[in-house]
């Protein structure tokens, strides 16, 4: 019976208990080995011989440096360690409260170590230290005697067993991930350092026992600390050097394996551009990695179940991974392929999607798909978020299968973006990082396949414009981040204070958020646009134009903002025309959003920043961002025009905040004949509006010298409504 303690246990407890002095009690630990045997060391009997023993007593063993003259100097730490390894397999033991008080003891015996005497006692101490490791308990304990710091110091001192530190420092990152981690970076490049060095010059099994290790490591480090401060560092040179070897060999799958997961972890951490070292052929090694991902996911998904995939969802999420990472550098055009390589590259890509969308739509049509959680959610997620990613760049790749899933693609995707917004409400100040919100990435995707009318009816079917709408709610509170009120008790005294700079991590966030309402707005203007009914009679679009109406105004006027502050504005132009009939004229909102609709269509050409006085050009602020904002631009002017149709009194705004005439102003300093077709157009369409809905722009407008405009550019739609024909 383990909870029976038999009698010889019973008669050395009594005699170590009736020891009168450390001497009397050090002879009666010898008498234990010649009367217990092993069949009488149960847990129970352990649990009595150690508190028989006494934990003071075996400190006292381990920090004593007096020993006899006739004994080895290690005599009694090596006595009393070899008790507390054999007490450390019961767990009631290895997480006793005096075994984890004492972790500093046994971390200063392995730190301190400095000759081959002391290989049996660092071996006991480390055999203690490891058998706590396997209790959570106990890597609370580990971690709190020093962190991962401590860890990293001891395996870069390169004294006895190291490699027992090691493992114990990746069974830490492991449990505890980021939060195992100083603010401070340094001891993690430093480890990367030594641990990449051997990564790249070991030539024996030994290497791939390293890739798992720094995939550990990397995995578990705090990203964005670690990927601001990399810069000037030597270890990702060293991985990638490591790394193109063994893909560039003939290697088994247990070689390559590690090596595309490792892969996955470092392109994670410093980007796509990490595979572009080869100063030489920079798209060598990217192609190559990206083959043999897409190769990978074909072979391991096709003509597979759901769980018959999952059995491999390590590999196959980290080649999921190399391939979304490499399709968005794919489309920032940063690389030149020739043909043939394009050709590969797209067949190896459509295999591999092929084998997802088959799983994917076995998954959804199995009642598993109803009650996803845990890893069988995770991997599906995987799928969906890759998924999104291919069909991001490729528009019209295999529509009707991927029309058959997207039901399930959006309900899946939906519930992940709410368990994000509800992890990072209920952790501000975590550094863990929050679920992965599949929406978020699909949305690319997703408003490629709105423009077809069988996307579009998924989408209503789904009432997926509720969920948009929460998300642009839900990422307009991290964009707009506002700091927590100061106490009042505090006022006073932080009154002549600077404001604190926000995190790097809160900059990130903030970014992020910026971007994913760009996203959601694409999409749902084109649902304004090709659903004009649907969006005339919604009540989600009649909200989501009254949150841009109070929201909108609070932005802040900032380059950074400007992208998404010309999505929100544009939506609304698009939704105020759709759902005119609701709009009142005393409705202070709608007044503040216009005024800031028009001065972002009021800034975007200028001729004061033009290196000729006599061009128009895209302002400065407007410049680094007119590439997502061009066309955008071009669609407000447009829509204003059609709104003053249908709102003739928003015609008031243009001709109080000085834009109409503003507009002559400019044109009037453009050289004859260099004004641009589409330019001239927008802004001939939208004066020509504004005189109809308004009947003192005429005035203004002449007052300006339209007359000389209308000569100059040919403005003769324009100028037959100033002055006839």
């Amino acid at each position: 019976m383990a909870d029976k303690v038999s009698e010889p246990i019973k008669q050395c407890a009594a005699i170590l208990r009736s020891a009168k002095s450390d001497t009397e009690k050090f002879a009666a630990l010898f008498m234990v080995t010649k009367l217990v045997k092993s069949k009488d060391c149960t847990p129970a009997g352990k649990r009595v011989l150690f508190e028989a023993i006494g934990f003071d007593f075996l400190k006292k063993l381990l920090t004593s440096n007096e020993v006899p003259d006739d004994c080895p100097a290690l005599v009694y730490k090596s006595v009393a360690l070899s008790i507390l390894t054999c007490f450390c397999q019961d767990e009631d033991l290895a997480t006793h409260p005096d075994m984890l008080a004492n972790i500093p003891v046994f971390l200063e015996i392995v730190q301190t170590a400095d000759d081959a005497d002391s290989l049996i006692v660092v071996s006991e101490a480390y055999s203690c230290l490891q058998s706590i490791a396997i209790y959570e308990e106990g890597r609370k304990a580990l971690l709190s005697a020093g962190g991962l710091t401590k860890w990293s110091e001891i395996y870069l001192q390169q004294s006895f067993q190291t490699d027992e530190a090691l493992n114990i420092l990746v069974s830490l990152a492991n449990s505890f991930g980021a939060n195992a981690w100083d603010a401070n970076p340094k001891a993690f490049h430093d480890l990367m350092q030594r641990l990449a060095l051997d990564f790249q010059s070991d030539t024996t099994e030994r290497k791939f026992e390293l890739a798992e290790i720094l995939t550990s490591l990397i995995f578990s480090c705090r990203h964005d600390l670690i990927r601001r401060s990399s810069e000037g560092e030597l270890w990702p040179e060293s991985l990638y050097k490591g790394i193109s070897d063994i893909l560039k060999s003939r290697i088994t799958k247990n070689q390559r394996d590690p090596a595309l997961k490792l892969t996955a972890q470092i392109i994670e951490l410093l980007g796509i551009e990490w595979t572009l070292m080869d100063v030489e052929d920079p798209k060598k090694f990217f192609l190559l990695l990206l083959q043999l991902a897409a190769i990978e996911v074909r072979m391991q998904m096709d003509n597979k179940s759901f769980n018959q995939a999952l059995n491999n969802a390590d590999l196959i999420t980290s080649c999921f991974l190399i391939l979304e990472l490499s399709l968005n550098f794919m489309a920032t055009d940063q690389l030149d392929f020739e043909q043939k390589e394009k050709q590969q590259t797209y067949t190896a890509l459509k295999g591999a999607f092929t084998a997802v969308i088959n799983v994917l739509t076995k998954l959804s049509n199995d009642k598993l798909s109803e009650n996803l959680e845990g890893k069988n959610k995770a991997f599906a997620c995987a799928m969906v978020r890759v998924l999104g990613a291919w069909l991001a760049q490729e528009t019209s790749a295999m529509r009707a299968q991927v029309y058959k899933i997207l039901p399930f693609v959006l309900k899946l995707a939906n519930s992940t973006f709410y368990e994000n917004k509800q992890f990072r409400a209920d952790n501000k100040d975590s550094v863990m990082e929050a679920p992965m919100d599949v929406l978020r990435v699909f949305l690319p995707a997703l408003c490629h396949l709105v423009v077809e009318d069988e996307g579009r009816k998924i989408f209503l079917k789904s009432v997926e414009e509720d969920v948009l709408y929460d998300f642009i709610v839900f990422h307009w509170s991290v964009a707009h981040y506002k700091r927590p009120p100061v106490p009042r008790a505090e006022r006073l005294k932080r009154m002549n204070e600077p404001e604190p700079e926000l995190s790097p991590q809160q900059l990130d966030l903030m970014k992020d958020s910026r971007a994913a309402i760009v996203s959601a707005c694409n999409i749902l203007m084109n649902i304004t646009v090709l659903e004009p009914k649907f969006v005339e009679d919604s009540t989600t679009f009649n909200n989501m134009l009254k949150f841009i109406f109070n929201n909108l105004p609070e932005f802040k006027d900032t380059p950074e903002n400007l992208t998404t502050l010309g999505h929100l504005s544009i939506l609304g132009l698009l939704l105020l025309k759709q759902q005119s009939k609701k709009v009142k004229k005393n409705d202070f909102s709608i007044c503040r959003y216009i005024q800031i609709t028009i001065r972002f269509l009021w800034d975007a050409y200028t001729v004061d920043e033009s290196n000729d006085p006599e061009a128009l050009v895209v302002s400065i602020t407007y410049k680094e961002y007119w590439n997502e904002i061009a066309e955008l631009w071009f669609l407000g002017m447009q829509t204003m025009s059609a709104i003053l149709q249908q709102i003739p009194w928003i015609s008031e705004f243009a001709i109080e905040s000085g834009w109409a005439e503003g507009i002559i102003e400019t044109l009037k300093k453009v050289r004859i004949g260099t004004l641009q077709p589409n330019v001239k157009s927008a802004y001939e369409d939208f004066l020509s509006q504004l005189i109809d809905a308004n009947e003192n722009v005429a005035g203004v407008l002449k007052k300006a010298d339209a007359l000389k405009v209308c000569r100059n550019h040919r403005l003769m739609d324009l100028g037959k409504k100033l002055f006839g024909d």
